[in-house]
């Protein structure tokens, strides 16, 4: 069996469809036809979006079901966009350019408004959170044919 942490995308048909493999799981990727593609599956930052969004749920329901907190459900809506900013001294790019997440939660179940807050901090601190506030290096290989 292949190494399950390992995701593979290989070209697939149409001008921009790409196969992706993770473990056992095969689904395509692809670019909506707005951008020239064909719409056959999720955008690459629809998958980024869904990453941090299971993510997200995820935690907020391993941490409530650890407390005891009678967390029903979990339904989360994120966008991407960018901002320019005119002088960002944080950017890590020529143009000024800051990629903007918004994340919206909505918490089901009987909760106080204390867990309602402590169950919002949890949504920062999850794993994929962190790795995208963090600074990440993309180390490439060129493989031979």
């Amino acid at each position: 069996m292949a190494n399950p942490s390992i995701v593979s995308v290989e070209s697939a048909s149409g001008k921009f469809q790409q196969t992706v493999r993770v473990g056992k799981h095969v689904f395509l990727a692809d670019e909506p036809e707005s951008f020239g593609g064909d719409d056959t599956g999720p955008s690459p930052y629809d998958l980024l979006l869904a990453a941090l969004g299971a993510c997200t749920s995820m935690t907020m329901k391993m941490y409530a079901d650890r407390k005891g907190i009678p967390l029903e459900g979990v339904h989360i809506e994120l966008e991407h966009s960018r901002d320019h900013v005119a002088d960002c001294a944080t950017c890590n790019n020529d143009d000024n350019r800051i990629d903007v997440i918004d994340r919206s939660i909505t918490l089901h179940g009987d909760l106080t408004e204390e867990q309602r807050q402590k169950l919002m901090e949890i949504a920062g601190k999850c794993p994929v959170h962190r790795t995208l506030e963090n600074r990440i290096d993309i180390h490439e290989i060129l493989v031979g044919a």
